[in-house]
């Protein structure tokens, strides 16, 4: 199990039973408290039960596939490069076109949440932080999550 919270458009913080990852998708910096300090740009990491893959983008940005229980979370942000390079369960972006081409099972929203919900013609709801127990517990109807 872990747990997916956002208190800023530009970050997603992954809680699990070892670690604290925050994800800055605009710096392309993973903050998890680690001695070695922040982690920044592409490359594979395994933070406790994560296993992160950055992935560099065209314009020098960075995506990033983490894998948690055998789900799978996309962090894009609103970048639409390399799109063909995530594969997500939990998608964790601001853009129509990377929901439309990754086909997440869930959305959580890092923006404009009415332009998405009215243009993929979703419904969405508001938590605080999402808890995600294993790929089978995620909604068999795909939905957007606002977190606050």
């Amino acid at each position: 199990m872990f747990e997916i919270e956002s208190k800023d458009q530009d970050e997603i913080t992954i809680i699990t039973k070892s670690a604290n990852i925050k994800f800055n998708i605009a710096d392309a910096v993973i903050d998890a408290g680690l001695a070695v300090g922040k982690i920044t740009g592409p490359g594979e990491f395994e933070i406790g039960e994560a296993t992160i893959r950055g992935i560099a983008t065209e314009s020098g940005k960075t995506i990033y596939d983490v894998e948690i229980s055998g789900v799978h979370v996309g962090i894009i942000g609103s970048i639409e490069e390399n799109l063909d390079d995530i594969v997500a369960d939990v998608l964790c972006t601001s853009s129509v076109r990377a929901v439309r081409e990754i086909e997440p099972k869930l959305v959580v929203s890092m923006g404009n949440v009415d332009g998405m919900v009215t243009e993929l013609k979703l419904t969405a709801r508001t938590e605080k932080k999402l808890k995600i127990k294993n790929l089978d517990s995620l909604t068999a109807s795909k939905e957007v999550v606002v977190l606050n």
